[in-house]
């Protein structure tokens, strides 16, 4: 019999992590098997235990079940799932639980599941990553500017210990932690927070068992290993490497128990390693425009406010005689006049929905949806419209995001740092020739960040946008309001390269000749 592993997911956000592995199948076999997923932030739980219920759901039947198909495509309201199938979500239920790390419910929960997880697998796998807000580069540079941050006080710098403390209970075959660039140059009582970390992880099992012998993700000739590290930066690992349409750069530490650490040489996976764009991901879905903030819907008077705009911005470029831009501001103002994009929300599934070859298209789109989920626009102030459009048409033309320096000055925003050069890049639009920017939690405070590349849409990227460039299959539904959406969504891992780290650590373990599927 292949072996299967139980999989212990802490710090789960919406689940990310946890359906790379959960998903990789291996011939008929699902290697890895959730055992118990910890998230304290309610959303992102309620997302998480509805994903454990379709997985146990589908594992059961072959399936989605059609009252999730109709709740998907909003063809009817959340059901009571306990009675679409009671064992499936009494399992979702047990397996996702709503506990904050670090307190003593949480430990006690995980230290009960620990025991039963040793008895019903072969081994176990640890995955996760703490908070990553204290250790991030702009998270700090925030933190630094408010009067009386003590780092030393920031419990979410020793939220890595918790993992660390449930490592050594239960003492699985590998673990996965993630976490942000920003932790490598992260200090505190005058210490490197990296250092810390490398110290307790390699301490663990000295004298008295296993250690874990901690490997790199190294990629080369589009393939995969594990290799020792002969710096931090090697744990650096770059998404866009594995397919993934976003320069996500994450320190991913794997550990592998020592007794098993013979089985890593010559190991490898060939990696989905086509560089993939914005357009390539998000550019066969419905066009939608956005709407003015604070004022009740009126695409009229939005068609008039981004009119105007461009035809000021034709203007403008042609006082500076620069007719490349002046042409392409006009030919976005007939096109927003002409009324090609009145929806705000489209659920239609794109022609050819679901019959790509492409292995990144074949896995967000899902043939048994009805529709698209959670594809709906946002509203922007009147006098963002016009820097939303500036960027897309400059992006568009210069190939590149317009930095503050580039904006005309009629279109500067009431904001201190803008010429200050510390957030130059206030707006900045995700241009549809290359992979997206990082997607981050911060999409859901305005989307400045986050504009979308087709100038005459003149908006933010909407929840299912930003979930494609995370790699969030279309049938990943997240759950709370929009806001919490957008959150879960920046702050989770994308699953398509989770899932090949899970296939790397399954041939690793295994010394399989592992294919996903």
């Amino acid at each position: 019999m292949p072996e299967t592993f139980g999989i212990v997911d802490l710090f789960a956000g919406p689940g990310g992590l946890g359906e790379g592995f959960a998903s990789l199948r291996v011939g008929d076999h699902s290697p890895f098997q959730i055992g118990i997923s910890v998230e304290k932030e309610t959303s992102a739980h309620r997302t998480l235990t509805l994903r454990a219920f379709v997985r146990a759901y589908t594992q059961k039947h072959g399936a989605l079940p059609k009252a999730y198909i109709d709740f998907h495509s909003g063809q009817s309201a959340e059901p009571d799932w306990s009675k679409i199938d009671e064992t499936s979500w009494d399992h979702a239920i047990s397996e996702a639980r709503c506990l904050e790390l670090g307190t003593e419910p949480a430990a006690e929960a995980i230290d009960s599941v620990v025991a039963r997880l040793r008895q019903d697998f072969d081994d176990t796998v640890l995955i996760g990553g703490p908070p990553c807000q204290a250790y991030s580069l702009v998270g700090r540079a925030r933190a630094n500017g408010k009067i009386g941050y003590v780092p030393e006080e920031d419990a979410r710098h020793y939220l890595f210990r918790e993992y660390i403390r449930v490592l050594d209970r239960l003492r699985p075959a590998a673990f996965v932690m993630e976490n942000v660039k920003g932790m490598l140059s992260s200090t505190i009582e005058s210490r490197m927070v990296f250092e810390m970390l490398m110290e307790d992880l390699t301490s663990l099992g000295t004298g008295h068992a296993h250690h874990y012998e901690l490997r790199a993700i190294r990629l080369s000739d589009g393939k995969a290993t594990l290799q020792e590290p002969n710096k931090p930066s090697d744990f650096i690992v770059r998404a866009e490497d594995f397919g993934v349409p976003q320069r996500r750069h994450r320190v991913i530490i794997v550990g592998v128990r020592s007794d098993l650490a013979h089985r890593l040489s010559g190991t490898s996976i060939t990696v989905s390693g086509s560089r993939r764009t914005v357009s390539d991901t998000i550019g066969n879905m419905p066009p939608l425009r956005s709407g003015i903030s604070r004022s009740p819907d009126d695409p009229v008077a939005w068609k008039r406010e981004v009119v105007d705009a461009a035809k000021f911005l034709a203007r403008v470029y042609k006082v500076k005689e620069d007719d490349t831009l002046r042409q392409a501001f006009l030919a976005a103002a007939m096109h927003v006049k002409s009324g090609a994009y009145t929806q705000r929300s489209g659920r239609s599934l794109p022609v050819g929905y679901g019959t790509s070859n492409d292995e990144l298209m074949r896995w967000l789109e899902r043939p048994e949806l009805q529709a698209l989920a959670q594809h709906e626009t946002r509203g922007h102030m009147a006098s963002d419209l016009g820097r939303y459009l500036f960027a897309g048409v400059f992006g568009d033309q210069r190939r590149y995001s317009p930095k503050a320096a580039d904006f005309p000055l009629a279109l500067s925003p009431d904001h201190k740092n803008w010429h200050s050069g510390i957030f130059s890049d206030r707006f900045r639009v995700q241009l549809a020739h290359e992979a997206a920017t990082t997607v981050t939690s911060h999409i859901s405070k305005d989307g400045h960040y986050f504009i979308h590349p087709d100038p005459a849409q003149c908006r933010s990227l909407t929840v299912r946008e930003a979930a494609r460039l995370q790699t969030f299959p279309d049938d990943y539904l997240f759950l709370g309001n929009r806001t919490q959406q957008y959150v879960q969504v920046g702050n989770a891992v994308p699953p398509f390269l989770a899932r090949q780290i899970a296939a790397l650590i399954h041939a690793s373990l295994t010394k399989a000749d592992t294919h996903t599927t």
